[in-house]
C-alpha cells in the first residue's frame, strides 16, 4: 500500500480498487457465479475531519471584517462582532462502493467484499457499519473487509492481532473465528481466498496485483508529490 493514496486520490483509489476486483474475480467464479459492484450511501456528519484530505471543496474558515458586521446604521463595529465567520459544514453524502459475489440462479448474496472508506471508521459511520456487517454475518454471507486506511478506529479489534497499519480479514459465514492478514508499511498485500458455495472451491484474490495494476492505469504517480508528508497520520520514523 502506498499512503500517499490515504487522502484526496482515496475516492478514485477506492472506486477502481473496487472495479479492478470484480474484473480479476469474475472469470474465475463464472459460470455458477457472478461478481457485481455495489455503492451504498453514507452520511458523513463530520465532514470536518477531513477538510484538506478527502473533501477539498469545504469553504475553509476566515476571519470577520468590520465593513463585513457593519450595517448602513452603525458607524463602528459592535462589541458583538464575532472575531471569525466560518461556514455551517453540511452533511456530506459519501458514496461507497463494494464488491458482491451472488448466485447466478437467484441472485442471493455469497461473498461481499469491503474496502473500507475514512467515513467507515468514524462516528456516525463506524456504527453505521458496524450494524451493517452484523446483518451481513446474521445472514451467513461471506465478508471479506480490506482495510488500507490508516486514520480512523477498526470496526473490530482484537486481542490476538499484532499492530499494523492495514489489515485484510476472512470471515466465512457462520464461522466461530475469522483469519487475518495484518501488513506492515513494508510488506506487499496478501493474496487472499475468496469463500464460495460449497462444495466449490475458494478462488484467489491478488490484492497487490490488483492495487498496482490500478495505480498504473490511473497515473497516481502524476499527482503525487513524494516530496511531501503523506496524509496523516504521520509515518512512523524507524521506516
Amino acid at each position: 500500500m502506498d499512503p500517499y493514496l490515504e487522502g484526496a486520490l482515496w475516492p478514485d483509489v477506492h472506486s477502481a480498487l473496487a472495479a479492478k476486483v470484480r474484473q480479476l474475480l469474475a472469470p474465475q467464479v463464472r459460470p455458477r457465479y457472478v461478481v457485481r459492484l455495489a455503492v451504498y450511501l453514507v452520511e458523513d456528519t463530520a465532514p470536518e475531519s477531513e477538510i484538506g484530505i478527502l473533501y477539498p471543496d469545504v469553504e475553509v474558515l476566515r476571519p470577520s471584517t468590520v465593513s463585513e458586521a457593519a450595517t448602513p446604521y452603525t458607524v463602528a463595529a459592535s462589541p458583538f462582532t464575532p472575531s471569525m465567520r466560518a461556514p455551517a459544514l453540511a452533511p456530506i453524502t459519501v458514496r461507497v462502493p463494494e464488491v458482491e459475489i451472488r448466485d447466478a440462479s437467484d441472485h442471493r448474496l455469497v461473498t461481499a467484499i469491503e474496502i473500507l472508506s475514512p467515513v467507515n471508521k468514524r462516528e456516525p459511520g463506524l456504527s453505521l457499519y458496524r450494524r451493517k456487517r452484523q446483518q451481513v454475518q446474521r445472514a451467513g454471507v461471506h465478508l471479506i473487509e480490506i482495510d488500507l486506511i490508516r486514520r480512523g478506529q477498526r470496526p473490530q479489534h482484537h486481542p490476538t492481532l499484532p499492530p499494523s497499519p492495514y489489515l485484510v480479514t476472512l470471515l466465512r459465514g457462520h464461522a466461530a473465528h475469522f483469519e487475518a492478514w495484518p501488513v506492515q508499511l513494508d510488506q506487499p498485500l496478501p493474496t487472499i481466498p475468496v469463500p464460495l458455495l460449497p462444495p466449490d472451491a475458494d478462488v484467489v484474490l491478488p490484492l497487490q496485483a490488483a492495487l498496482t495494476a490500478v495505480y498504473d492505469e490511473a497515473g497516481y504517480d502524476l499527482s503525487i508529490d513524494y516530496n511531501r508528508a503523506p496524509p496523516p497520520p504521520p509515518l512512523p520514523t524507524n521506516i
